[in-house]
């Protein structure tokens, strides 16, 4: 690689980098009351990154697969903080915060591909925990095994019913893998949502699914096709991976919590592990669930003491009367979290589905 295009690297990639982390925090930190507070702390790496941006321009052609990355990734980073500063500015609304935000699970998707050639983007995919794990290290240094990676399946922005997935680059076939199927919220799609799991999917190593629901959002009353299209995409995933039927991981945040427990205590779901995230629950749903499917379901429920969309009263509820009807209940309620997905507890969800804590 020719030293100028090295010099490029080295000044885009920080702060594309930290504009990326400084997202992650608005989108984990959100809350109505305290948004400009959120901005303040998030800082300004925008700013550096808006900077250096033009380096990007005039690489030569052998390497404008990477220029093309940098490219795409630093543009959608900018255009969510533009979006999210105009709200700072008083010029929009909630709706025009998650619709910014919206753009940095796409800047993730251009980025990904150059962390098999640049070590700074790696480690960005990789549990901050876990950043020192030599073992883990070496594996990910390894060139990608045969049918790993992303794939998306009729899950192209605006579609329905299709999934995202994300194998381990490291997968082998001679030991079953742990499987999460992580369900987008109400206005969200499983290819944005892919993204809120792969750190801690490729940290641990986790085979991951992110479906799109085939409504507007998930098939919480009427007429149910979710069920069936979710048994579909996990039937095609286990007939090509070696995924342990023991750890099967159900999981959601908002809609995609509550149909965790719409579809997840069906007595014929297959799934052995649900934890719904910021979600809801009706009573009835316990009631009407057939007995034998929750005696002794693990469920790990997470929920924010600031959720102005689902007061968590409703979660402590949900807690005791899932308890109550033989559900094996854990039960986290974060005091800083609002109606967000909270990333770090995905860390603690795979340890509880492994047996580890």
């Amino acid at each position: 690689m020719s030293e100028a295009v090295v010099d490029d690297i080295v000044a885009v990639l920080p702060p594309l980098l930290q504009s990326l982390e400084a997202l992650a925090f608005v989108a984990r930190h959100l809350n109505p009351p305290e948004f400009a507070a959120v901005m303040m702390a998030a800082g300004e790496p925008d700013q550096a990154l808006q900077a250096v941006r033009p380096r990007l321009a005039g690489w030569p052609e052998p390497y404008a697969s990477i220029r093309t990355a940098l490219e795409a990734a630093s543009d959608a980073a900018l255009k969510a903080f533009a979006g999210l500063r105009e709200v700072q500015n008083g010029n929009g609304d909630l709706i025009a915060v998650f619709r910014a935000l919206r753009h940095a699970p796409r800047a993730q998707e251009a980025l990904y591909p150059l962390g098999a050639r640049l070590p700074p983007v790696s480690e960005f995919f990789v549990d901050p925990a876990l950043r020192e794990d030599a073992t883990l290290l070496a594996r990910l240094a390894e060139p990608a095994a045969e049918n790993t990676g992303i794939f998306h399946d009729h899950n192209e922005p605006g579609s329905r019913g299709g999934f995202s997935l994300y194998v381990p680059e490291y997968y082998t076939p001679d030991r079953a893998w742990p499987l999460v199927m992580a369900l987008h919220g109400g206005s969200g799609n499983g290819r944005g949502f892919l993204w809120s799991w792969l750190r801690e999917a490729r940290s641990q190593g986790a085979i991951l699914v992110a479906p799109t629901a085939t409504g507007n959002t998930w098939a919480l009353m009427g007429d149910d096709d979710d069920t069936a299209n979710l048994g579909r995409i996990l039937g095609a995933v286990c007939s090509r991976w070696n995924v342990d039927p023991a750890r099967l991981l159900l999981t959601g945040m908002s809609d995609g919590g509550t149909f965790c427990y719409v579809t997840g205590l069906e007595s014929a779901s297959p799934f052995t592990h649900l934890a719904p995230v910021s979600a809801t629950f009706h009573p009835l749903m316990a009631e009407m669930a057939d007995g034998g499917r929750l005696r002794g379901l693990p469920v790990y429920l997470v929920h924010g003491r600031l959720d102005w969309m689902f007061p968590v009263q409703v979660a402590r509820q949900t807690r005791d009367a899932l308890a109550a009807a033989g559900a094996d209940v854990t039960y986290r309620e974060l005091d800083d979290l609002s109606h967000c997905y909270p990333r770090e507890m995905n860390a603690p969800i795979l340890n509880w589905l492994s047996g580890k804590g």
